[in-house]
């Protein structure tokens, strides 16, 4: 009996289909292998365990008391090899892992995301994809805390020496006003009519950001007027609508802003925003993070 300690996975599985269909043919079809090998594999384990586990009938074959005894211990190793089996798929799975990606508002831009999925899948099969909402107070979207491992963020980040990012989309900043403000009645605004006018702010939490989308380099060191703090786009519009301030935006988030009673301008005077995807330095070489970034490169230069 010493000899049982090398019985297979595989003997195992044969001997329950044969004592489950009582005939070496089905059994055989089950398992898709031929009649013969079957029989001669179950004849090895027999050999093996030093007793018969069938006795053979012309009408098929019938259980031993052995066969019968081992019958429950099989279906328990078969059992439990499955679950093992299925911890280790569960760890190749989180081994492939899933990427969190982090953003504050939907890139949106033509299709960007789409694009971005379909090729990282297609370099990376098996690998999912976690999209995460991150509030404007956060201008790394989730990165700086480690809630996201790539996040879509607008420059300038704070902290840039410990991110590393590919610029997606340069867009013109636009400016966002009522339908009844004076200066929307121009095709375009010099930013010089605009300075002096009640401005919405990102929150002070988003550092350089805030800076960046009051337009702090055009303004010649004179302080800005804020009318109110927004921190989201559905705030934005509110704000906007009460008259609150005008608000600098993206041309590619114009569209989620210019609904009924307020329009965008092209302005004169400033220069572009920067729309990218940022990761941590110290994650540069983790494969998902690599792939992403360059399935994120080819969809920005694809359009």
């Amino acid at each position: 009996m010493a000899m049982t300690g090398d019985v297979h996975v595989r003997d195992l599985r044969y001997f329950v289909a044969v004592a489950e269909e009582l005939h070496f043919t089905r059994a055989a079809e089950r398992l898709y292998v031929s009649q013969p090998a079957l029989s001669k594999q179950i004849r090895a384990l027999e050999r093996q365990l030093g007793v018969d586990l069938f006795e053979r009938r012309p009408q098929g074959v019938a259980l031993t008391e052995a066969g019968t005894a081992l019958l429950p211990h099989a279906r328990r190793v078969l059992d439990a090899w499955a679950e093992g089996a299925g911890a280790v798929e569960s760890a190749r799975a989180a081994l492939r892992g899933t990427l969190v990606v982090g953003m504050s508002t939907s890139p949106g831009r033509g299709g960007l995301l789409p694009a971005i999925r379909s090729r990282f899948t297609a370099a990376r099969p098996g690998t999912s994809l976690r999209l995460r909402q991150v509030s404007w107070e956060d201008p790394t979207a989730g990165l700086a805390e480690g809630a996201v491992d790539v996040a879509f963020v607008w420059l300038p980040l704070p902290d840039p020496e410990r991110y590393g990012w590919t610029v997606v989309a340069e867009e013109p900043r636009l400016v966002a006003l009522p339908e009844t403000h004076p200066l929307a009645a121009r095709a375009e605004v010099d930013f010089a009519d605009l300075a002096g006018l009640p401005f919405l702010a990102l929150p002070r939490a988003a550092g350089p950001l805030r800076g960046h989308w009051l337009a702090l380099d055009a303004r010649g060191g004179t302080p800005p007027v804020v009318g109110a703090e927004v921190a989201s786009t559905e705030e934005t519009y509110e704000a906007l609508v009460a008259g609150l301030g005008v608000c600098l935006v993206a041309a590619g988030n114009a569209p989620l802003i210019s609904l009924g009673g307020v329009t965008t301008r092209p302005v004169r005077g400033i220069g572009p925003s920067r729309y990218a995807l940022a990761w941590r330095r110290a994650d540069a070489d983790r494969p998902l993070v690599r792939a992403y970034a360059q399935a994120c490169r080819l969809a920005a230069e694809g359009g």
